[in-house]
């Protein structure tokens, strides 16, 4: 087959962008799940799209190809070019742009029988679509809200929806397409403005997060009509994938490393577990409404008492308790503001005058490392329930001490 710069399948091409933006630095010889010709085929298409961040790195093993973008610098997501690429057959393009040729106006209606027979003057049998395709096409078009139906007497007259002068919502759309799930609709939004100064840039733009957006919209579809999904999920052995049937509970978006993760109810293992959106493949929503999606969202609130990542056990397990102490200045208490902002479970307790405990029960002590190192210098008393938790942090405070050749970070500054 020739090659093609659209796709007709973005899963296709999902796993490469990940393999070059994400992963990267793989040369031709690695990619050894395709074949070369796939991965020559893919590679062009990154470059035609996103040729200003392709980056080349030779290795004795060859060139390797990787995407490099500063997401800092990027107000708009380079990578919603690749959801704009979608592939028609030439009949769906052309009775797309044929029905719309007709309905030039909202003030234009017709019923189904006058616009075929208008649509097939306007192509003169190059091509020809008969009432049933005609009618598939456009109910498709009332449910998406472009075009609309009225019954006048008893016959359905189809027309063009109103255009909507969306102009005065540009800072709106430039905002939430960069922040928001899904943000690529409001690409498609932006697509439609005039020229005009993009006023925000972002600090933490994880632009990765829209190669999910196909998998998330899925989830929040299977949410709002209470179904169960199947999707494929790596088991256990590289590469291999196990199709499982998940109830979608909450998604949990990571501040951190801009994750996202689908906390869901697993049928066969009967519990929740957390799954990266990431590493889902082939989603597929079932009719069936599940009877226990109310109980199994309240389980999980039940468990995000206790949980400050995505890591959960079953209700009644042994729980981690973590505590430590801090001192802050009599002009500090934005830090102590800060503490109960962010904290996601626990309770803080006010010692004195400048000294504050902190107290959470949870199911994985690991998780609070990073936001406890925040406190790192006003911290006087840390301590983990878990031995091996605590000298995993210690371990790992010694090691920064070691990295930065700082003083200390001996035993004895680890209570």
């Amino acid at each position: 087959m020739a090659y093609d710069e659209r796709i007709k399948n973005f899963e296709k091409i999902r796993d490469y962008m990940q393999a070059f933006y994400v992963y990267g630095l793989k040369s031709r010889l690695e990619y050894d799940y395709k074949s070369a010709r796939s991965y020559d085929d893919e590679r062009r298409r990154l470059e035609s799209w996103l040729g200003d961040y392709m980056q080349f790195h030779q290795t004795a093993d060859g060139k390797s190809v990787f995407l490099a973008i500063d997401s800092r610098a990027s107000k708009q997501n380079p990578l919603y070019k690749a959801w704009k690429a979608k592939r028609f057959t030439d009949a769906t393009i052309t009775l797309h742009f044929a029905i719309f040729d007709v309905l030039y106006s909202p003030s234009v209606k017709m019923t189904l029988a006058d616009l075929t027979e208008a649509i097939d003057a306007r192509l003169a049998s190059r091509l020809t679509f008969d009432e049933s395709t005609l009618r598939k096409k456009l109910n498709d078009y009332v449910a998406a809200e472009i075009i609309q139906v009225e019954k006048i007497g008893r016959k359905n007259f189809y027309h063009r929806s109103p255009l909507i002068d969306i102009q005065p919502l540009a800072d709106a759309l430039d905002f939430f397409s960069e922040v928001a799930p899904c943000g690529v609709i409001g690409s498609f939004l932006q697509d439609r403005l005039a020229d005009h100064e993009l006023l925000f840039s972002f600090k933490h733009h994880y632009i990765t997060q829209t190669m999910d957006s196909d998998i998330m919209a899925q989830i929040f579809q299977a949410m709002h009509d209470r179904v169960t999904v199947t999707v494929d999920y790596p088991g256990q052995g590289a590469g291999k994938f196990q199709n499982i049937c998940l109830l979608p509970l909450k998604i949990y978006l990571s501040v951190q490393n801009g994750r996202q993760y689908l906390m869901a109810f697993n049928e066969a293992k009967n519990r929740i577990y957390a799954y990266r959106l990431d590493k889902m493949k082939n989603i597929q929503l079932k009719k069936t409404v599940s009877e226990d999606f109310a109980n199994r969202r309240a389980d999980l609130t039940r468990l995000e008492r206790h949980m400050w990542g995505v890591s959960s056990k079953r209700l009644g397990k042994t729980l981690e308790q973590v505590t430590f102490e801090l001192r802050i200045g009599d002009d500090e208490h934005h830090i102590i503001r800060r503490l109960k902002r962010e904290k996601r479970c626990g309770q803080v307790d006010r010692l004195d005058r400048n000294h504050y405990r902190f107290t959470a029960n949870v199911f994985d002590a690991n998780e609070l490392f990073p936001w406890i190192r925040t406190f790192i210098c006003r911290i006087t008393r840390l301590d983990f329930s878990n031995p091996l938790t605590k000298e995993k942090f210690k371990s790992d405070l010694e090691a920064m001490y070691r990295l930065y050749d700082l003083e200390g970070g001996g035993p004895g500054d680890f209570q």
